[in-house]
């Protein structure tokens, strides 16, 4: 039976949603591209804030309009979105034909059977069928699902549930499979990998899956760590990742604020001088270390002389990216009852003040790169034009810059290219082949 996927949200649910479209090939039904082609449209949804919700609405209320013209017989809505809204998506949405949960692919594939009965196909290497449209060479590796942390502000425990860790042997089996198919650059996604393995083995085994990675792992694999805790970073972290061979000096650390009161007030410890002196320590390893971060302004109780510690913070670490968001209270969290918001003008205000800043500190990182030469992941080609794009060890895919990449018309997708950086603006560089492509 043909299928119409549309997936959600992070790179966690896409993760999902490719296990669930590889136990949907095995069952021998295939996912195509255009919804005039299939009979059933599965959403995989995300319900993580607000603005999110809306969004998965108007895109299952898209389906629904499929479904009203003829084009698809159902509708499956699955994921975050039912975890955390199922009873009133089934009272308003009455032309959705099945609810599951997120990673509850046994309703889906018992769903479907009841429609059609295909011949099983053959499973994936991986478990995995690669999401319609998107590269080869960049994939996701999921260490674990849900949280502990139970920071004031997060609805992800309420959604995902406590923190559930998958065992060592069996990421490496993966990503030695997703390397097989293609992948070059291997992206760790988790709540939080700083906690991965606790509630396996006792404590944190970050360290021991990244050590088995980089033996594991073909050479010229790029390993890539995306959202780490700060509080649980240690210098013999930072040291491990300067030292491995595969493993990116590249951090995706979300602070969320530097001032103590406000993070003991968000259900995050009150380290602030930790959170400083990992940063220094990283910096004084290695000045070219790509550090992004995350924090929101208008966290409730936050006064202007909180807010401006954010900012000095930013200039002092050198932080090369920041994805900042104003604070918005989210059903269900402690934060959302707290008596003291900040108004949303006045929150607005202090983002744009933020964003501003960031702009001229993401510029100056920039600059530091003019002259020098970077390994690059090419992404798309102008043949015609005889340049072009991809991403260095700087660029997490979706959410960092590019690179430009003059004189390489005939660069293949997907390969490595050297290139020295000549231009550089707050978001992209931009430069010439510098080598051959590998």
């Amino acid at each position: 039976m043909n299928i119409f996927f549309v997936s959600m949200g992070c790179a966690k649910n896409s993760v999902d949603s490719e296990t669930l479209m590889g136990r949907l090939a095995f069952e021998g039904h295939a996912v195509v591209e255009e919804p005039e082609e299939a009979r059933v449209g599965i959403i995989n949804t995300c319900a993580f804030i607000q603005d999110a919700v809306k969004e998965n609405i108007d895109a299952i209320l898209d389906l629904e309009l499929l479904k009203e013209r003829g084009v698809l017989e159902r509708i499956v809505v699955v994921g975050c979105i039912v975890n955390r809204y199922e009873a009133e998506l089934r009272r308003e949405l009455g032309s959705v034909d099945l609810f599951a949960r997120a990673e509850d692919w046994d309703s889906v594939v018992d769903y479907l059977a009841g429609l059609e009965r295909p011949e099983r196909g053959p499973a994936p290497s991986c478990g995995r069928l690669r999401l319609p449209g998107t590269p080869a060479w960049t994939r996701y590796l999921k260490v674990g699902e849900g949280c502990d942390t139970f920071c004031s502000y997060c609805s992800i425990p309420l959604i995902r549930g406590r923190l559930r860790s998958l065992p060592v042997e069996r990421l490496v089996e993966e990503a030695r499979a997703l390397c097989a198919e293609g992948a070059r650059e291997l992206c760790l996604v988790g709540q939080d990998l700083t906690a991965y393995g606790r509630d396996l083995y006792g404590e944190p085994a970050t360290l021991r899956l990244l050590r088995e990675l980089d033996a594991a792992l073909p050479e010229g694999t790029w390993v890539r760590l995306l959202y780490l805790h700060p509080d649980r970073l240690t210098p013999e972290f930072v040291d491990f990742l300067m030292d491995s061979g595969k493993i990116l000096r590249y951090l995706d650390v979300p602070i969320q604020h530097i001032d103590d009161a406000i993070l003991v007030r968000m259900n995050r410890s009150p380290a602030s001088a930790h959170i400083r002196e990992i940063f220094r320590h990283i910096r004084r390893k290695d000045p070219l270390f790509a550090l992004r971060t995350t924090v929101m302004t208008g966290f409730p109780g936050e006064t202007e002389a909180q807010f401006r510690k954010v900012l000095d913070f930013l200039e002092e670490a050198e932080i090369d990216r920041v994805g900042a968001f104003v604070y918005s209270p989210e059903e269900g969290t402690r934060a959302a009852s707290f008596s003291d918001p900040v108004p949303r003008e006045v929150a607005e205000e202090r983002y744009a003040r933020l964003m501003e800043l960031q702009a001229e500190i993401s510029l100056e990182r920039s600059a530091l790169f003019v002259g020098r030469e970077l390994d690059v992941l090419v992404e798309e080609v102008d043949e015609e034009a005889g340049e072009a794009w991809g991403r260095s060890y700087r660029d997490a895919p979706e959410v960092d810059g590019l690179v430009g990449i003059s004189g390489a018309g005939d660069a293949v997708p997907g390969t490595f290219v050297r290139v020295r950086v000549t231009d550089g603006t707050e978001h992209d560089l931009f430069g010439c082949l510098a080598g051959g492509e590998d």
